[in-house]
């Protein structure tokens, strides 16, 4: 279970639609979302970071704020194609394959570790004991998710067709290991600028429709286009303001080099 009220998978379908993201490491570049610098200046409060891990980085989409701050970034993926592209994005950082479960670092050699977009496919349990493995004293884990802000109703009904697993119900939380405490959270709504055509390739890049067969996928991108087109009349090039919502949790391993107050954002409506 990937916490209460967000996506509930068991262990088989939770490997199998992971493995959607083996493969497709440009498309899903090209058109997934970066992440409000608000994140990581929240999750970064009150720590002294010399050396920052990025596990799940994919393509490297929240690498670029970690590497922004001047850090020693080391990303961790278990796709080769999607490290391709950071490599390719994010040349200074250090890039390793593997796992939230077997990330291949050193013990004690890394101030924060950060998850983005990609809690939901570990074992938690698993990937707590990695991180606090892998975390200094006092380290910190942040778990983040950009979802679609479904408070607003035209995104909420464009989640449902596109089929964002990812929007979590009101109430979740993540589930992290007992070497972890202090789990708070902090909510930003920021807005993507988008055509239609890239709403389009949006979903192209989720897992529900990287593991459908042709017709689900046809059907897909059938009621998106008679959503966007039609149902609310936009036109072909048209850029949209497409509402976000990023979650961002944050955990302490179980020595803090300091006590920082929790300051929770706004959460959806």
């Amino acid at each position: 279970m990937a916490g209460a009220g967000g996506p509930v998978f068991d262990d088989v379908r939770r490997l199998e639609l992971a493995g959607a993201f083996q493969e497709g490491g440009e498309h899903y570049d090209k058109v997934r979302p970066g992440y409000p610098g608000e994140s990581l200046a929240w999750l970064a409060a009150g720590l002294d970071v010399r050396d920052a891990l990025d596990v799940g980085a994919g393509t490297g989409k929240y690498t670029h704020l970690l590497a922004a701050r001047g850090w020693r970034v080391s990303a961790v993926d278990p796709s080769g194609d999607m490290l391709v592209q950071l490599r390719r994005n994010l040349p200074g950082v250090a890039v390793r394959q593997g796992t939230a479960e077997d990330t291949g670092l050193g013990a004690a050699s890394i101030d924060l570790a950060v998850a983005a977009q990609a809690w939901h496919w570990c074992d938690p349990l698993a990937a707590s004991t990695e991180m606090a493995r892998v975390l200094r004293p006092g380290g910190v884990l942040g778990l983040v998710w950009n979802q679609l802000d479904v408070s607003v109703p035209w995104v909420h009904r464009l989640s449902r067709i596109m089929h964002a697993g990812d929007v979590h119900k009101p109430g979740f939380r993540p589930h992290v290991g007992p070497e972890f405490h202090g789990l708070s959270v902090h909510g930003t709504r920021w807005e993507q600028a988008v055509t239609p055509e890239e709403l389009l390739e949006l979903a192209k890049s989720r897992s529900y429709y990287l593991k459908a067969d042709a017709a689900i996928r046809a059907k897909v991108l059938g009621n998106l286009r008679w959503y966007l087109f039609e149902h609310l009349g936009h036109t072909p090039g048209q850029e949209l303001a497409l509402p976000y919502f990023c979650q961002t949790w944050r955990a302490h391993t179980q020595q803090r080099l300091r006590d920082v107050p929790s300051t929770p954002g706004p959460w959806p409506r």
